[in-house]
């Protein structure tokens, strides 16, 4: 294979869970890293040759410059699939999404590898298939399904997914100066719930995906209820519930956690973005919790991979 070969990927921001979709649903955002991989050479098999990670922007001064790096570590999977090697890179990784904040900077990065190697390798895999190596890295589904595909998804049990088209409105983040890692999150979480919670996350769920997909906003406030998760979540958040109660009443459709958060989101009608994120900042902020307020649309296109 030729070395110096170069490969150029933006991969997304994602949303997860949207509320009641724990585990399930995901929705792409137009804010993105970009990764930029050349291949330097080969190494033999079963060896991991070293690797040279130049960063930039969101977390440049604490993450890892080798082939521990995220980025990296997904190429080399890629690439010991299909070749039963790894290859020697230079990655360079503009980043734009925020660290440990639910808007899936994981997701991204690993996605960003798989999609460079898998382009440098002649794109041999079909998306199932890199699909089910991007929710091995990751362990769920939820945010490298849509930083895969675009749009809206809902991952299936045997790692498989279900594209919708983005609906057309906006998406208000505000996001504390907070990190809240996915581990972490997790764990504040119950082992078993009630059989009345989990009816009520189905319809929710249910209610949620037919209004995305049909652009009956009215509904969605109720639709982005959820029992499962948040109500464990959002008191290890300082601000988060006066956020989202701010969200809507500067006239959000609906408010939820971003994934895990710390973040929160709310999705508004289009043109609203800005104003409602930067209300849900200022709760935050009379909470004691600074925040950065971002808006955002709904990205159709997933991590996209070109030579340059």
């Amino acid at each position: 294979m030729t070395s110096g070969r170069r490969v150029l990927v933006q991969a997304p921001a994602t949303v997860a869970n949207l509320g009641p979709g724990f585990d399930t649903l995901g929705l792409a955002l137009d804010l993105a890293n970009e990764v930029e991989l050349v291949l330097l050479e080969e190494g033999p098999a079963m060896e991991v040759p070293p690797a040279h990670v130049i960063l930039t922007g969101e977390g440049e001064e604490e993450l890892p410059r080798d082939g521990t790096n995220r980025v990296v570590q997904a190429a080399n999977r890629l690439w010991q699939r299909v070749r039963g090697r790894s290859p020697r890179l230079q990655v360079r990784c503009t980043n734009r999404i925020p660290l440990q904040s639910g808007l899936g900077s994981s997701a991204a990065a690993a996605v960003a590898g798989l999609v460079g190697a898998h382009r440098l390798l002649g794109e041999p895999l079909n998306p199932e298939e890199l699909l089910y190596l991007a929710w091995e890295l990751e362990g769920h589904g939820d945010n490298a399904a849509p930083a895969l595909a675009g749009g809206l998804t809902v991952v299936l049990p045997q790692r498989q997914m279900v594209r919708l088209d983005p609906p057309d409105l906006d998406v208000a983040v505000a996001l504390p100066h907070q990190r809240w890692s996915t581990q972490a999150s997790r764990g504040v979480l119950p082992q078993e719930v009630s059989r009345a919670d989990a009816v009520f996350n189905l319809a929710s769920l249910a209610g949620l995906v037919a209004c995305l997909a049909s652009g009956q906003w009215a509904h969605l406030r109720a639709a982005m209820a959820d029992r499962l998760h948040q109500p464990y979540r959002l008191p290890r958040i300082p601000g988060a519930q006066e956020a989202m109660a701010a969200g809507l009443e500067a006239g959000a459709w609906g408010t939820a956690l971003a994934g895990a958060g710390p973040a929160v989101v709310a999705l508004t009608p289009p043109g609203a973005g800005e104003a409602v994120a930067q209300a849900m900042a200022q709760a935050f902020a009379a909470a004691g919790q600074p925040a950065q307020a971002l808006a955002c649309r709904p990205a159709a296109q997933g991590a996209l991979g070109r030579e340059g």
